[in-house]
């Protein structure tokens, strides 16, 4: 088995605090943002930031369906780290400075794939279809909290 990472970025036309605050809206903008390859989106415990427990169903593929039950954590400042109880599946969101009011956001998720001939395809293809599923996420996210909703 190997480590299969995908990472996704976009500059956004805010201030850090506040695109940081609008990631970790789990209640709110986060399922709003979500693209139709997200279905059963419900916050079960929380709702804002660490301490909140979300899950979803991830239709990757038509083929690949994922039921994620996620523990959110905030290891370092501007972080979530969201950990998936049903897999080794993680996705960390960062948001650092990038330059007058405009911030940096990234999403890097990883998991451990399968071995084989199946892990060579896992890890040749699933990152570029999971970084077109999380670019769109982002791109609604920027225009959402860059238009102040």
């Amino acid at each position: 088995m190997a480590l299969v990472e995908a990472t996704t970025e976009r500059v956004v036309a805010a201030e850090p605090e506040r695109v940081y605050a609008a990631l970790a809206d789990y209640a709110g903008t986060r399922g709003r943002v979500l693209p139709e390859q997200f279905s059963e989106y419900e916050v079960r415990e929380g709702g804002k930031g660490a301490g909140t427990l979300v899950h979803w169903r991830l239709q990757a593929t038509s083929k690949r369906v994922r039921d994620c039950l996620l523990d959110v954590t905030a290891p370092a400042e501007r972080q979530l780290l969201e950990s998936d109880r049903n897999s080794s599946m993680t996705t960390a969101w960062t948001v650092t400075e990038a330059g007058a009011g405009r911030s940096k956001v990234v999403a890097t998720t990883r998991w451990q794939g399968a071995g084989g001939i199946g892990g060579f395809f896992e890890r040749t293809f699933a990152p570029k279809g999971l970084n077109r599923i999380y670019d769109e996420i982002l791109a609604k996210f920027a225009a959402e909290v860059e238009t102040g909703s």
